[in-house]
């Protein structure tokens, strides 16, 4: 019987790592297809529906995507917006969270409530650009960040990390003469890094993607992020449009540019993430345990 246990679980472990190579590749596989698609040459992208290893190798897309200086000031304004974005979110956050996270709150029951009603319920696109407008934040970047300063989801998560912390370092530090805001500053925060890197990459991801927000509330196209300006210049490439000064280059196949591009807009965050990624299964995953 212990043999045969044994075989059956070496059976499982080699269906296991079968099944999960199959599931790596299906992942990994088209975005390998998407970079070596973006250094094809046009002939072989004509020739080729499928590439994993160009034959040979071209900058050309990425010649024509970096050709003109409106696409790093639209990389400043990406960098600027999710930095300063992220910081606000997590501020605001963290204050929040805290809050929450303290049974002796008034309303605490009630404010929750309306968190997680937000989630199920939204104003609507006019709703919200109208209070945008009101509020003076057209040809704002802070259009880009404050109507999405908090997300419901995140806060949920933090929320309850901040409950998983023992409440006798907070009483310890109270008996020491420590104020709620030194407790959160010195105490929860420090110990909060799993969920703190998070939460603060999800925010960075949400605004490092700002399309439509930038499309509804920046008319001035110097100050459009990366994205949006992306997406002019794959329009551009398919001979759609002429807003983007980049008619002094031939462009390649507009498959060719569309790879580039994704692969741009991608590999900031690709960069980021292994730097937060020791944190990222732990922090969601507690987070989520105990509401």
């Amino acid at each position: 019987m212990v043999e045969d246990r044994t075989l059956a679980g070496r059976m499982f472990s080699i269906i296991n790592y079968l099944v999960l190579t199959i599931i790596g590749l299906i992942t990994v596989i088209p975005f390998v297809h998407v970079v070596a698609g973006s250094f094809t040459t046009s002939a072989e992208m004509a020739a080729k529906k499928f590439v994993i290893i160009p034959t040979d190798w071209s900058i050309e897309a990425y010649r024509f995507i970096f050709s003109t200086n409106t696409i790093f000031k639209a990389m400043g304004v990406s960098i600027w917006t999710t930095v300063l974005g992220t910081l606000i979110s997590m501020f605001i956050t963290a204050l929040m969270a805290y809050g929450l996270s303290r049974r002796d709150v008034d309303g605490r029951k009630v404010i929750m409530f309306m968190v997680v009603f937000t989630m199920l319920f939204h104003g609507g696109l006019v709703p919200t650009f109208l209070v945008v407008k009101e509020l003076g934040m057209i040809d704002s970047y802070m259009a880009l960040i404050l109507p999405s300063a908090v997300s419901a989801f995140n806060l949920i998560i933090l929320k309850n990390f901040f409950q998983n912390i023992p409440e006798g370092l907070e009483e310890s530090a109270k008996i020491d003469g420590c104020s709620d805001f030194g407790i959160l500053f010195r105490i929860v925060l420090p110990l909060s890094m799993p969920a703190i890197a998070t939460i603060s990459l999800f925010y960075a991801v949400t605004y490092w993607n700002t399309y439509l927000s930038a499309i509804l509330y920046l008319n001035e196209s110097a100050m459009w992020p990366i994205q949006v300006l992306l997406r002019q210049i794959v329009v551009l490439a398919s001979g759609m449009d002429h807003s983007v000064d980049l008619d002094s280059v031939t462009p390649p196949p507009a498959q060719s540019i569309k790879m580039a591009v994704i692969v741009v807009a991608t590999l900031p965050i690709l960069v980021v993430y292994p730097f937060l990624q020791k944190h990222f299964a732990k922090g969601a995953m507690i987070g989520s345990i105990k509401g």
